[in-house]
């Protein structure tokens, strides 16, 4: 198997950031029309775009794909995009598969720029979502990326509009949909067939909203491209806590921060509201309102409320994250590990002949968008649904932010007179980003 290495300097990460408003050289739609219906040696050329833990998994699971073929990795951390290679080589050894060429880059435009991929997985944290999506799409790239989406609801916007633009098939890294056993699945089912009535209350139990990043600045490490990592956000020092030196076997905690995320409540939640907007049916849309708990200090009880008058909280119930589902009938509580309700015959009947289902897509959430790029279908987490899922999660960091009720437009996508709430939904990147979104 043979790696090689294609590193750019600082110099020519910024230099190229001068031509990023135009969009990039390969042709629309190339593997799915290329591929669809054709042999199975045809393999999906896969790049990965940033190789911490969370890449860890995914690279794996890519891997074990016959019809899939990592061809390029890239980080912006020396010590991760060589530990993340080398994780692919010994991936394919221990499969005993052969591979190509395997292309390194520490600037992921370059990785675009290459005709040795097809798609690329994104793995990057979410400050760099909107941008990295938007020049895949450009570059006629399929995309897998992490949840949540985007860091604003204005970035998620302008993804879906990329993707759509450039035909591309979009996954967002909602596994829940797929993966767990079907609990979730099941759940969604049973809620949608009338299982526990008319439905009239969910809470959702995650952590709290984002908060302003207090960092203190440190030395800056060999090896990190500091200016790289950061981005479209706001300049600042280095701290080990955003970015981690060398390999590391967590989630570091830039998650924590307004400025590069949305906090637990979008980390987590871009998980279980996701599985509650897929309950509702509504995919496509959204509350129309936010009330922030009376406590300005609080950081749970936030209200969503649907049109139809159902109101989902931001908050455990009884202490327990995951999904609780209220119905006239009785209720369904999921999670990773339990699927439970108050009644047994609620679960334990089994759905009838006519009874609504969702699709048969399998339990792997990667094969899922495999598939999907040969069918040309959209995937169960396609990338209007990630958006919308997100826009709830950064709709409640907003609430609680402002600390006052307000009414939302799903359809416009904007706050009903609200400048202050309206000026959130996208704050404009640093140059020279800030014009591509």
């Amino acid at each position: 198997m043979k790696h090689s290495s294609n590193s750019t300097s600082r110099r020519r990460f910024l230099k190229t950031s001068a031509v990023l408003g135009a969009p990039l050289i390969l042709p629309s739609g190339m593997w799915s029309a290329s591929l669809k219906g054709a042999g199975p040696n045809s393999k999906l050329q896969v790049g990965l775009i940033g190789m911490g833990k969370r890449m860890q998994s995914l690279l794996r699971s890519f891997a074990r794909f016959d019809d899939v073929q990592i061809t390029a990795t890239n980080d912006i951390v020396d010590a991760r995009l060589k530990d993340g290679t080398n994780r692919v080589l010994k991936e394919y050894e221990k499969l005993k598969r052969s591979t190509g060429e395997l292309k390194t880059f520490a600037d992921f435009r370059e990785l675009l720029e290459g005709k040795e991929t097809d798609a690329v997985v994104i793995g990057t944290p979410d400050h760099w979502h909107a941008i990295q999506s938007i020049l895949s799409a450009r570059a006629s790239k399929h995309i897998y990326c992490e949840k949540p989406l985007t860091r604003t609801i204005g970035e998620g916007r302008a993804v879906v509009k990329a993707a759509r633009e450039n035909g591309v098939v979009y996954q967002t890294g909602s596994q829940q949909r797929t993966e767990y056993g079907g609990k979730f699945r099941t759940a969604v089912e049973y809620i949608r067939n009338g299982r526990i009535g008319e439905l009239k209350k969910i809470h959702i139990g995650v952590g709290g909203p984002a908060v302003a990043d207090d960092l203190l600045n440190e030395d800056l490490p060999e090896g990190i491209n500091w200016d790289a990592w950061l981005g479209p956000a706001p300049r600042r020092g280095f701290n080990e806590v955003l970015c981690p030196i060398g390999v590391h076997n967590h989630f570091p905690q830039w998650r924590r921060y307004k400025e590069y995320a949305g906090g637990a409540l979008s980390d987590i939640g871009a998980h279980h509201f996701d599985i509650a907007q897929w309950a509702l049916g509504m995919d496509d849309s959204g509350p129309v309102s936010v009330t922030p708990p009376e406590d300005a200090k609080a950081t749970s009880g936030l209200v969503f409320k649907y049109a139809n008058g159902l109101e989902m909280v931001h908050g455990a119930y009884e202490g327990r994250s995951g999904c609780h589902f209220f119905g006239t009938k009785g209720y369904i509580f999921v999670d990773r590990k339990t699927l439970e309700s108050d009644s047994p015959k609620i679960l334990e009947t089994p759905l009838e002949k006519n009874d609504w289902r969702l699709e048969e897509i399998g339990s792997n959430h990667q094969r899922n968008w495999v598939d999907c790029i040969k069918s040309g279908k959209k995937p169960v987490a396609d990338v209007e649904i990630g958006h919308r899922t997100n826009t709830i999660c950064l709709l409640g960091n907003i609430g609680y932010w402002l600390n006052r009720p307000l009414e939302w437009d799903p359809k416009k996508e904007q706050f009903k007179g609200d400048k202050e709430a309206n000026a959130l939904i996208h704050q404009k990147d640093r140059s020279p980003w800030g014009d591509l979104v």
